[in-house]
């Protein structure tokens, strides 16, 4: 069978080279017909293959944006948890600088001599503690001389003239103040020169 498709496969080629044999034409066709099928398979895998570029570019910047979105929404959770805690904080130490302002008060008139001088010592030791457990909190005392007035950490209780002293600064600071970071716990009590 083979020996007969090859000769006339020779016949056909031994033929006039510008007139083709029906089998030609017939492989013709299937070449044609197999590239237009090859041709519109590579179309539609083209299409297949954009497509999912644009999904894959979809979700990578849904994905990109979700991200974004949960380190903004964890960054304002650890904001709003550090307010939280500084005014929980606050609420607590203010309740305590009342404490602190009499222990200072009682030191200023303590007795140096006698069994009184040694009562004084522990006190001014309890004082200290408490100031160093505010400081362990991050609070800052508002108590500085010869600064300008500041009505958002002072406040006034009088206002005097005084030579030594430029008009609208800091006297003296009669009760101090404290803040917690940048919110103010109490202003400073202070008397202003004229």
């Amino acid at each position: 069978m083979d020996t007969e498709e090859s000769e006339e496969l020779k016949k056909e080629r031994a033929k006039d080279p510008g007139e083709k044999s029906g089998t030609a034409r017939t492989h013709e066709k299937k070449t044609e017909e197999s590239n237009r099928e090859l041709h519109q398979q590579i179309d539609s895998l083209k299409k297949d293959l954009e497509k999912s570029h644009g999904e894959a570019k979809s979700n990578l910047d849904g994905w990109q944006r979700e991200r974004a979105e949960f380190s903004n929404y964890k960054k304002r959770i650890d904001r709003e948890n550090e307010l939280l805690h500084q005014t929980i904080t606050g609420s607590i130490i203010k309740k305590y600088l009342v404490i602190l302002d009499d222990l200072e008060l009682a030191l200023k008139s303590r007795p140096v001599e006698g069994e009184g001088a040694a009562w004084a010592q522990g006190i001014e030791l309890i004082a200290r503690k408490l100031q160093s457990i505010l400081d362990c909190e991050g609070i800052e005392r508002i108590n500085q001389n010869k600064v300008q007035f500041d009505p958002n950490l002072h406040e006034a209780i009088s206002n005097e003239e005084n030579p030594d002293f430029n008009c609208g600064e800091i006297i003296e600071v009669v009760r101090q103040g404290y803040k917690l970071g940048d919110r103010i716990l109490r202003p400073a009590m202070v008397r202003v020169a004229r």
